[in-house]
């Protein structure tokens, strides 16, 4: 059960933060245009929940209880963790996390960045204001994109009616208090 809601919130921030598609380059280049999202796609939840490896990120928005802001109207940017990246924590961190839905939101909104900062956006930019409160650093090393110097942007673009998911390789946490 919670193994099931942790990928559920990893499918929501996946779909939060940039969507799956097919056409989204691993590494975001400036010289990318800016996407328009189409009336016929899915929120960044639907996107997240068809791309299949988003399920720990949406389990942990549903237990977070985001789902439905996630739903909402937006735009919102999702840097989304893969079920690979909530499997990378160290044992127990995500069930002490699902225990703890305070504390599961506060991480889970420093994924989400209010507006669609498409790819060719986020490599002119050294930081982003998360919804959380609290900036993301982001760095360009050798073509790739960096969040925190951390966890690595491995797939950009992926678009949805409500914004833009970008993939990433590693959960990142705000800073602490």
């Amino acid at each position: 059960m919670k193994r099931t809601v942790i990928v559920s919130m990893a499918a929501l921030a996946v779909v939060v933060v940039a969507a799956c598609s097919s056409a989204a380059s691993p590494t975001p280049s400036p010289a990318t245009a800016t996407p328009s999202p189409s009336p016929a796609l899915g929120d960044i939840v639907a996107t997240a929940d068809s791309a299949g490896s988003f399920k720990t990120l949406l389990a942990a928005a549903k237990a977070a209880g985001l789902v439905e802001t996630l739903q909402g109207k937006g735009p919102f940017t999702v840097f989304a963790p893969t079920d690979e990246a909530f499997a990378a924590l160290p044992a127990g961190t995500l069930d002490g996390l699902l225990k703890d839905p305070e504390a599961l939101k506060k991480i889970l909104l420093y994924h989400v960045v209010s507006g669609q900062v498409t790819a060719d956006k986020v490599v002119g930019l050294t930081s982003a204001n998360s919804v959380e409160g609290s900036p993301i650093a982001i760095t360009v090393k050798d073509g790739k994109v960096y969040l925190n110097d951390a966890a690595q942007v491995v797939k950009t673009d992926i678009l949805a009616s409500n914004g833009v998911i970008h993939v990433i390789d590693k959960v990142i946490l705000p800073p602490s208090s």
